[in-house]
């Protein structure tokens, strides 16, 4: 394999692993890291909110945007990633489920794209560019009292089962 071939397997990889760190850090609330994957004047679209300009801006706005939310999660699936020098182009597939403090029994499911352009800064990739587009939203009920007093019975019944043996 050639030196240019190995440096483009790298790029991608690199270009994938900041994209999804992008999601992880807004997952966890860890706007420190949010903020590290954006240059300083990227630009961000969220529909239905107009344009947002600055790396600082924009982790100020999904600070804000989280503030009330009790678990996110963020599943992407990276379809391209079209490297041209220290720039890329890139799309993303996105689906996310958040759940807020005030209402953990509903879950609001997001499903769109994501279209980027990464560029290389100071020999590390970072995001430019990120437009969102949304296919879909929806809202799901489900009480999660439910779900935990079912995890707690199969869990019983594992301990039951591991001491029978």
């Amino acid at each position: 394999m050639d030196e240019r071939a190995l440096q483009e397997l790298i790029d991608r990889q690199q270009i994938t692993d900041v994209l999804l760190r992008y999601a992880s850090s807004i997952d966890v609330k860890d706007h420190e890291t949010l903020r590290s994957t954006l240059t300083d004047d990227s630009v961000a679209e969220y529909p239905p909110s107009p344009p947002i300009v600055g790396g600082d801006e924009i982790t100020a706005w999904i600070t804000q945007m989280t503030a009330g939310s009790k678990w996110q999660h963020h599943f992407l699936s990276v379809y391209h990633v079209d490297i041209d020098g220290d720039e890329a182009r890139t799309l993303t597939y996105h689906t996310s489920h958040q759940t807020t403090l005030d209402d953990p029994d509903t879950v609001l499911v997001i499903v769109a794209r994501y279209r980027d352009v990464v560029r290389r800064v100071g020999g590390t990739w970072k995001i430019a560019d990120k437009r969102m587009e949304i296919g879909w939203m929806e809202e799901r009920h489900h009480p999660q009292s439910a779900i935990t007093e079912a995890t707690q019975a199969e869990q019983g019944a594992a301990r039951a089962r591991s001491e029978r043996v």
